[in-house]
């Protein structure tokens, strides 16, 4: 998918946050729509159905996350990536955005130049994949989801199915937080009872293996994959 045809909808309150980042984004050749407020921002969610939303949280009329809420609600928008862009980086207010269903929190102040490199690591998950539905490249790691192996930097690594399963579903939307409990019914299953520890043993194991840079903690909520 060519930049021009990606669409990032912009929420924020503050005109100068609109202008600065929506120019960065632009230039990067995104195409940006903008809003001020929650409302408007779900209205044109539904009409435009953006591949990318930042949401700021504290707004008038609604605030980001019930805007957030209200938008996952939607059906046509399970795909879309939504990530809150706040000044609000309390433990509180991560865990509250990551309920109402958003893929990451990026808190302000922040660099134009670092935040369009995690806008780009955000859509990542849109990149074209291998010919067969099978195999996923994602930077310097190859998925094959039919043999259970993984590549890496032109290394072979077969990992136990649990680990392989376990990294398989981090990796299949990099930058979206996986919660502890989806992991666990995705993984292992709702008829399988496992140590409340399982998780983070196969997270610690996979780090080993792949390195410590690929899957982030986030601290009460889950892991997510890192490109």
């Amino acid at each position: 998918m060519k930049k021009k045809d990606i669409q990032i909808l912009l929420v924020d309150d503050e005109p100068d946050i609109l202008e600065i980042v929506g120019y960065n984004l632009s230039s990067e050749g995104y195409s940006v729509i903008t809003a001020d407020n929650g409302a408007d921002a779900v209205k044109i969610a539904k009409k435009k159905k953006p591949h990318l939303i930042i949401l700021d949280v504290m707004m008038p009329e609604m605030d980001g996350i019930e805007a957030c809420e209200q938008i996952r609600k939607m059906p046509d928008m399970e795909g879309t990536i939504i990530t809150f862009l706040t000044a609000r980086g309390e433990d509180y207010s991560q865990m509250a955005g990551f309920d109402a269903g958003a893929d990451d929190y990026i808190t302000k102040p922040i660099k134009p130049k670092v935040l369009v490199s995690k806008v780009k690591a955000l859509l990542r998950r849109y990149r074209e994949e291998d010919t067969s539905s099978n195999i996923v490249k994602l930077g310097d790691i190859t998925i094959n989801r039919e043999e259970y192996k993984i590549v890496q930097n032109g290394n072979e690594m077969a990992l136990p199915r649990k680990e392989f399963e376990l990294l398989s579903l981090l990796a299949s939307k990099p930058g979206k937080v996986f919660k502890r409990e989806d992991i666990l019914d995705n993984v292992w299953g709702n008829d399988i009872v496992v140590g409340g520890r399982t998780i983070d043993v196969h997270i610690r194991k996979l780090r080993e293996k792949i390195g410590d840079d690929k899957i982030k903690t986030i601290k009460g909520v889950g892991y997510k994959f890192v490109v």
